[in-house]
């Protein structure tokens, strides 16, 4: 009789760590959901404005030497990513495919300009910057004239300011939501053991005895609730860039690598307190309340 007692309440025991397992490996779910959405939000933000462009019309009368020097000074500068060297001939041919005639036959002379496509860092896609970037380029005697599209560059950094605010804050309320969710599941399965914590303080064991084993087990449970959290979320990405391939260029491995390190850590250190403010409570109640 007292095997099968034991024997059962060893089964209900690891039935609850389990359920408990998977309860906070589905909470640390939507938290790595969210921390990939935040990667792929900055990341998307970056792509968008290191691709606005700012042209560097060529004045006629520069020589091409000079004109790829000045193409090789501006790669050197920090606020520029990359460069574009688009020639008369060049200009012409690219038209022509777009308009699908041949323009310079019709008009008898070629009246596009040479240009410079100038693409910046995402730190320096503001008008800002662009206006100090534009004064000093101007100077060169190359350069005929800089255009940009000042109002396009304002929209851009106004709505992914209003985006990226939008979804911090429900990061914000997802992240409290997910912590008290992990705290209400971790305080069911230590109130199945408050008849265990009460009898280990009353043979004489002290509290941070008593505590620690509990404490330990917990930080394994969050760690493997992590590792369940982050397969199905490698999974997920991998399905994810199957269907839709053009979400590798968001794609950082240094990013991604942080948010898993993090949810790793996010799930021992919040089953760890929880565990240990759980097995406090039922140290400090008296025998008669741990029947109510």
């Amino acid at each position: 009789m007292e095997e099968f007692e034991v024997s059962d309440a060893s089964k209900k025991t690891k039935t609850i760590y389990i359920s408990t397992i998977f309860s906070i490996a589905l909470v640390l779910l939507m938290l790595g959901m969210l921390g990939l959405i935040l990667v792929h939000a900055k990341n998307l933000s970056n792509y968008v404005k290191e691709n606005i462009v700012l042209n560097i019309i060529v004045d006629e009368s520069a020589k091409e030497a000079d004109i790829l020097a000045f193409q090789k000074e501006l790669n050197s500068n920090p606020a520029i990513k990359n460069t574009q060297y688009v020639n008369k001939e060049m200009a012409a041919k690219n038209l022509t495919t777009d308009l699908g005639e041949d323009f310079v036959n019709f008009l008898g002379y070629n009246p596009l300009l040479s240009t410079i496509d100038v693409y910046l860092k995402a730190d320096y896609a503001n008008n800002k910057s662009i206006e100090a970037l534009k004064a000093n380029l101007s100077k060169n005697p190359a350069v005929k004239e800089v255009i940009y599209q000042s109002s396009l560059i304002d929209m851009v950094n106004n709505n992914i300011n209003t985006i990226g605010l939008i979804i911090l804050v429900f990061a914000a309320i997802l992240l409290v939501i997910s912590v008290a969710l992990i705290n209400n599941t971790i305080r069911l399965a230590i109130y199945s053991q408050r008849f265990l914590i009460k009898s280990m303080q009353l043979v004489g064991a002290t509290r941070n005895f008593i505590r620690r084993p509990f404490v330990l087990i917990a930080a394994l449970h969050g760690l493997i609730a992590a590792f369940i959290a982050i397969l199905i979320l490698l999974g997920l990405l991998y399905y994810a860039q199957r269907e839709i391939p053009e979400i590798v260029i968001l794609r950082n491995y240094t990013e991604f690598g942080i948010v898993l390190l993090g949810l790793v850590g996010l799930g021992i250190f919040i089953t760890g307190i929880s565990t240990s403010f759980a097995v406090s409570k039922y140290l400090r109640l008296k025998i008669y309340d741990l029947y109510r």
